[in-house]
Formats: C-alpha cells, sequence, structure tokens
C-alpha cells in the first residue's frame, strides 16, 4: 500500500515538473521587443512609486515647431513653462510643481545634462533637440535618478534617436508667428553590412520674437556612429548648437 502511494506521487511530481518545463519553454520563447538602451537608475515602470510622464516621438511630433524641449511639455500636469522672446525658443525654462530647473534633474542617454556650477539647464544651447529625441520619462517630484543634480521637483530623462534599419533623407520646414521659422535636414544610412549606421541632423531656428530686442538666431547639429549586432549595441554621439539672442528681460533703464 505504501509503495503504491509513493508511486502516485512521484508519478504526480514528475508530470507537475515536466508542465512547470513546458510552461516556461512556452513563455521564453515569444519574441519581445525592448528599448535599445534602458538606463535603469533614470526610469521607472508603473510598479515603482513614481509619478511620471512617457512620452514618444511619435507623441511629441505634432507638436515639434522648433520649439524647445520645455515648450513641448507645456501640457503635462504640474509644468509651467517660460519663454523670454515668447516664441517658444531662444531661452526657456521649465517648473515642475513649482520647483525651478535648478531642481529639475535632466539626463540625455543617462548623462547629467545640468550644468555643475548653476545645476540650471539651458535649453538655448540645445535648438530643436526634439528632433533628435526617441523618447522622454518625466518624474514629478522627487524621481530615481541617482545621476547629476538633486531632483527635488522633477526628473526628465531624453533618448537620442534609435538605430534605424532603413535609410532615408528628410527636410521639414515650419513658420509661425513673429517670424519664426524652423528649417532641419535629417538622415540615416540605414543597416549598412547589417551591423553598422550612420545618421544626423542640421537645424537651422531664426525668430524676431514677441517683444523689441528679442530676437533669436540658433544653430545645432546632431551626428551619430552605431555598431550593432545580437548582442552588441555600440553609440558614438556628437551634438552641440550655436545662439545669437538679445537680453529681451532688459525692458527699460532705472530712470525710466
Amino acid at each position: 500500500m505504501k509503495k503504491g502511494i509513493l508511486f502516485v506521487f512521484f508519478a504526480s511530481l514528475a508530470g507537475f515538473v515536466n508542465a512547470q518545463e513546458q510552461v516556461k519553454d512556452t513563455t521564453t520563447s515569444r519574441e519581445i521587443v525592448l528599448d535599445e538602451v534602458l538606463v535603469s537608475s533614470v526610469r521607472v515602470t508603473r510598479e515603482s512609486p513614481v509619478t511620471f510622464s512617457n512620452l514618444t516621438k511619435e507623441e511629441l511630433a505634432p507638436r515639434n515647431l522648433g520649439q524647445d524641449i520645455p515648450i513641448l511639455l507645456n501640457f503635462l500636469p504640474s509644468v509651467v513653462t517660460t519663454s523670454d522672446a515668447g516664441a517658444g525658443v531662444g531661452y526657456t525654462g521649465i517648473r515642475v510643481r513649482g520647483s525651478d530647473a535648478t531642481r529639475v534633474n535632466v539626463t540625455i542617454n543617462g548623462i547629467p545634462y545640468n550644468d555643475s556650477e548653476s545645476h540650471g539647464t539651458f535649453w538655448v544651447n540645445l535648438p530643436d533637440f526634439a528632433s533628435s529625441t526617441e523618447d522622454l520619462q518625466l518624474q514629478r517630484g522627487v524621481g530615481t535618478s541617482t545621476n547629476g543634480a538633486g531632483a527635488f521637483g522633477a526628473s526628465l530623462n531624453l533618448l537620442t534617436d534609435a538605430v534605424s534599419e532603413e535609410g532615408y533623407a528628410q527636410l521639414s520646414s515650419s513658420y509661425g508667428s513673429f517670424n519664426t521659422m524652423r528649417n532641419n535636414v535629417k538622415f540615416s544610412t540605414g543597416l549598412l553590412g547589417d551591423a553598422f549606421e550612420f545618421s544626423g541632423r542640421l537645424s537651422r531656428i531664426i525668430s524676431d520674437g514677441y517683444i523689441d530686442r528679442a530676437s533669436s538666431a540658433l544653430d545645432s547639429y546632431f551626428l551619430q556612429g552605431a555598431f550593432r549586432d545580437e548582442n552588441t549595441l555600440v553609440k558614438a554621439l556628437l551634438f552641440g548648437g550655436h545662439e545669437i539672442t538679445y537680453q529681451a528681460y532688459f525692458g527699460i533703464d532705472a530712470e525710466t
């Protein structure tokens, strides 16, 4: 009798283990597409106790007419933005939950961007950077980032363009109030030899500004070289900008 009970027990256990192995094989055989770069120290998920918003390139595209990234985030909860020249280009700023830019931690691909002296972020040096952004995450309040300035007000993480498998060339222009104009050209070679990709962007933005002495002339570039295979992704990035802006916040002299 005891032998019969032990036989049934071990047979059931073997069947249970076999079923577990089958389930495991089924789940691991699915193809799951992940972000090509995921810096876990600056990004959160829905399981994290942090209030956040994610925006993809496709969601930014209808709003992206050349304005700085703070202006493009103006519609998010708890976000207030400013523009010295009034057109969303030139000197712009962002406040989240009432905290100014010195308490907003900004990272690009996980690398701190806040100025090391003032802890502020000067978006005037990154004109049209939204055109080279794959996606971004804004964490409101104390965030997860351990890189760079303290994140008392918010954390903003930008992820730059992903590797494009297909080659393309793109030219875009936009025109708006106060003679504000944005022209840019983007290109990608696509994957060369199923391993290498080179891409880039050149942009120029000009604006008369909303008030006198508030004009802007902004130039920027973004260049990327990437190597990718089944187990490796290596990127080399080079980006920057040049700005000529007037001091719109000095309206009149002290005597007047």
